[in-house]
């Protein structure tokens, strides 16, 4: 890999992307190497600079490699020519005649010092520049040799003064003494990676920067976010453990790495990822431990399992992408190109964007990319350039989207959205004021009324998370199935929870070819399969068809419900009708249409996701339901309260939804007030519970398990309180819930 024909030294620039990297093998020396910490290391940097003008990125190879990016570069680079100039020039060599020996201190300025230390070089010259000019002072007559070596000192002066580097150290200069490397520290910030891995990382902490928050993920990963001056976004600073390894543990590591890469995974491996995870980590904490007694390094039994689980992760993993994942505060992460000049992008839950200390390599994109193929088992090539699939991992769940060439002109880049570990809950999203209690409510009753919805927003607006929370309202006792291309819905997780579901994967629309069966014929063989709920992840194409004939069908009795991408009532209307060429007396099987987008605040800065409204769709029009009024709204968005408000067609019973649910019920057959107690019943239950988790401190309370749970017995409350007194008894089904549920908080708290 180097060039060993200049020794310890040796080097190689190689072509990475769109440009030139050069590494420097110190691999053998006493010292560890740094710009910002040995004047060695940088004098040799510029003299290879001078030689490789094109170099764009400098590394510096021992156990650790230490990454010297574009900027950084340049301003070396600036340097290297400054010196480059003067030598060329000779002006150094031949100024020694009637000098008194003063020439003997430029040399030593420029051939000593500048390569080395070039502050040093600035903060010389600048003494010597004051002397000279007082020592000229005094003189009556000055000579010209004399006027020449001002002149030559003020020269080489004003070019280092002009410098991107004393720009970035004059506030620091005042009383600097020469071979202080402190201001290189604050100045020259590698990224760091051990040998055994690719990612790069900025592991000091920035000096400057505020530090807003520090939590940890996991055990070991250590997070700190800092508001950095002058700068609109976050940063997102990462601390893993094996960044805070000592040296025998990073041999251990190299050296496990290089056994274990020569055993590639098989492509059927990669259908059952968590169990060639568990024989990766089996048979690396194996190898380390015979690593470890055959090199006389003492590791105990926790040491052992860490490396393990860092070795798996830098093989058959993901790096530090997994460790991102594991943060249950990231939502997004974006990953662009050219990847190996741009950091990795992530949008945190109590910061939103945020940029990290993280570079992903060009080895990793392309490591990342084989994978996907794998896992996914669908193309990713100049023919098929997008590839929409799913990432499972320990602790974390994810969608991912791939673009490369010809689509991306800079290779690859990943978009991956983290789902929640738990499926969310109407009570959750009322914590967060996504939506308010008598939404959920409504929603709770309407889900009960196994009526057909559309859950629609832009992207990142929360419409996925709001249906899976509609999906943990359906009763335990009916049978779910869900269609997706990409997994994303809870389907595991409710599974787990008791749920009769059985998940449908099918072909993306964006993908061609393959032994998948398109989403259209999957949804089709949904209704072949017995009575159930439908449940469809995302409506894009020629699904929308038969979704929409799931609809007619399902409606009379199981919930059929979807998402879109659309802002408004009649942008959904649009697109089904007018881009997915769905029939407008078919989009009328559309019970109800709930909108969930994005709220920005006034500094353009912040948003948070709300429901902006849920809007029945109406049965009596011909053309267009915006104009004949196809479209009521139950509840809308008020800007100022920040937060969903009840229409006036609603508090006065003109919803033709809500009746039709209510016409099925013998108690509530033409009784409005019947019907709008009990969706306040369900309203008070909701607020109920939100309050005592909050009162208790138990905001696990708000989670799938208990929710389902508080949710049956309302259902068996109801049904008991009705067979005992013949009707619904709004008052005493409530008390007895509450009192259920206080027993329930107090046994939690006993435990």
């Amino acid at each position: 890999m180097f060039n060993k024909n200049v020794g310890v030294l040796g080097f190689d620039v190689v072509k990475e992307g769109n440009g030139n990297v050069m590494r420097i093998n110190y691999e053998g020396s006493s010292f560890a190497p740094s710009m910002e910490g040995s004047d060695l290391c940088m004098s040799d940097t510029v003299e290879k600079l001078i030689q490789n003008p094109a170099v764009n990125r400098v590394i510096l190879v021992q156990r650790r490699h230490y990454h010297y990016d574009e900027d950084q570069v340049e301003i070396l680079k600036e340097i290297a020519n400054i010196y480059n100039h003067l030598i060329k020039q000779k002006k150094v060599l031949y100024l020694s005649e009637g000098l008194y020996g003063r020439t003997n201190m430029v040399q030593h300025i420029v051939l000593n010092l500048l390569k080395g230390d070039p502050i040093g070089a600035y903060v010389e010259l600048k003494r010597a520049i004051r002397e000279e000019r007082i020592r000229l002072g005094k003189l009556e007559n000055v000579e010209r040799n004399e006027e020449l070596y001002m002149s030559l000192l003020s020269y080489i002066f004003s070019l280092l003064d002009k410098t991107k580097l004393i720009e970035l150290a004059r506030p620091y200069l005042e009383g600097h003494s020469i071979g202080n490397r402190g201001v290189y520290r604050g100045i020259f910030k590698p990224f760091i990676t051990p040998d055994f891995m690719f990612t790069r990382l900025m592991a000091e902490q920035p000096l400057e920067g505020d530090q807003l928050d520090f939590y940890k993920v996991g055990k070991d990963n250590e997070v700190t976010i800092f508001k950095i001056p002058g700068d609109i976004k976050y940063l997102y600073h990462l601390n893993p453990p094996e960044f805070r390894l000592d040296e025998e543990k990073y041999e251990l590591l190299d050296l496990a790495k290089n056994v274990l890469s020569r055993h590639e995974p098989k492509a059927e491996e990669f259908t059952n990822p968590e169990r060639m995870r568990q024989t990766f980590f089996n048979i690396g904490r194996d190898l380390i431990m015979e690593l470890a007694e055959h090199k006389g390094i003492d590791v105990d039994y926790n040491e052992v399992e860490e490396l393990a689980k860092i070795l798996v992760r830098y093989t058959v993993g993901f790096g530090l992408v997994e460790v991102l994942l594991q943060d249950e505060k990231i939502q997004d992460i974006t990953i662009n190109g050219p990847i190996g000049q741009t950091k990795i992008f992530i949008v945190h839950s109590d910061f939103e964007d945020c940029v990290t200390n993280i570079i992903p390599s060009v080895e990793d994109g392309e490591s990342w990319a084989t994978k996907f193929r794998l896992i996914s088992g669908r193309p990713l090539d100049e023919a098929n350039p997008v590839l929409d699939t799913e990432l499972s991992i320990p602790g974390a769940r994810a969608r991912a989207a791939i673009i490369t060439n010809p689509l991306n002109p800079l290779g690859f880049g990943y978009a991956i959205r983290r789902h929640r570990d738990k499926p969310w809950t109407l009570p959750l999203f009322i914590h967060n004021k996504m939506i308010n209690p008598t939404a959920a409510g409504l929603m709770s009753f309407i889900i009960d009324g196994a009526r057909t919805m559309i859950i629609a927003g832009t992207r990142s607006s929360g419409k996925t998370s709001f249906l899976s929370s509609c999906m943990v309202e359906i009763m335990r006792k009916f049978r779910v199935i869900t269609c997706e291309d990409t997994l994303e819905l809870p389907v595991d997780s409710l599974r787990k929870l008791g749920y009769n579901i059985q998940p449908m994967k099918v072909r993306s629309a964006i993908s061609s070819g393959g032994a998948e069966m398109s989403a259209e014929e999957g949804i089709r063989t949904s209704l072949r399969m017995g009575d159930s709920s439908l449940i469809v992840g995302e409506v894009r194409s020629s699904e929308a068809l038969a979704l929409y004939e799931a609809m007619r069908i399902g409606a009379l009795a199981n919930v059929v419900a979807g998402t879109i991408h659309g802002d408004s009532p009649y942008g959904v209307f649009d697109r089904v009708v007018n881009d997915l060429k769905v029939p407008r007396t078919s989009f009328k099987a559309t019970d109800i249409i709930v909108i969930a987008n994005p709220v920005r605040s006034a500094d353009g800065l912040h948003r948070v996701r709300r429901v902006m409204s849920i809007t029945e769709v109406r049965k009596e029009w011909e053309d267009d339901p915006l104009r004949e009024k196809g479209f009521v709204d139950l509840m809308k968005y008020d800007t100022k309260k920040d937060e969903l408000v009840v229409t006036e067609d609603l508090k006065n019973g003109d919803s033709e939804v809500v009746k039709k649910i209510a016409g099925s019920v013998r108690e509530w057959a033409g009784n409005w007030d019947a019907v709008w107690d009990n969706i306040m019943l369900r309203a008070k239950m909701k607020k109920e519970l939100v309050a005592k988790a909050v009162k208790s401190r138990r905001l696990n309370l708000l989670e799938a398990d208990f929710v389902i749970q508080a949710n049956d017995m309302f259902h068996m409350i109801s049904d008991s309180v009705k067979e005992e007194v013949g009707s619904l008894d709004n008052k005493r089904i409530f008390f007895e819930w509450d009192e259920w549920l206080k027993k329930e908080i107090k046994k939690r708290a006993m435990k």
